[in-house]
């Protein structure tokens, strides 16, 4: 799951939005360097990753993917699967994607001490509106090519967007029968998420 999902499965308190995020910047072990609740949405981040990466859903969705792509192929989904959220939004929350998009950009503007590259991107989040903008497809193509100047075999992404335009229909249809899961899981680790 990419940043959109993680924002929305970790909680709606400050402390859950932040920890949401920090779970791809901060790694290694939590030694008490950030507030418990930061700590605890970190901890539930991981937990997501760890239940997603291992679902049989998320290996058939993987292995659409023509066997030159696989190595890319989650961080793939990733993104599409943001894109599906986001493009489905008011099926998975009651509150309009915009408004929660803006609170969550309030409070990392709120936030002094952001952890490694966040403290450089969340202004452009916010400015770019990265988080709602997922449910342009179009994006997409923006996105991944901002990822492949960060790879060190840029190729592996090369035709990403078409082949995710091809696989759009059946990845849809396994977004939608993945998420309800991942929410239900998320619900039994953090029940007081508002999932």
């Amino acid at each position: 799951m990419n940043y959109l999902a993680h924002l929305h499965l970790g909680g709606d308190a400050p402390p859950q939005l932040l920890g949401s995020l920090y779970g791809d910047f901060v790694k290694g072990p939590l030694s008490g360097q950030w507030p418990a609740g930061i700590e605890a949405a970190i901890v539930l981040h991981r937990r997501i990753d760890a239940f997603t990466d291992s679902h049989p859903l998320q290996a058939r969705a993987r292995a659409r993917f023509p066997a030159a792509r696989r190595r890319v192929a989650g961080i793939l989904l990733d993104l599409f699967f943001d894109h599906c959220l986001a493009r489905d939004w008011q099926r998975y929350s009651a509150q309009p994607l915009d408004r929660f998009t803006a609170r969550v950009y309030q409070v990392l503007a709120a936030e002094q001490r952001l952890p490694g590259n966040l403290q450089r991107i969340a202004p452009r989040m916010a400015a770019q509106d990265w988080l709602g903008s997922y449910r342009d497809f179009a994006v997409l193509e923006q996105v991944i090519a901002g990822m492949s100047r960060r790879l060190s075999r840029p190729a592996l992404l090369d035709g990403s967007l078409d082949e995710l335009q091809r696989l759009y229909q059946p990845l849809s249809e396994d977004f939608s029968a993945f998420y309800p899961q991942l929410m239900a899981f998320v619900g039994a680790q953090h029940p007081d998420t508002p999932a």
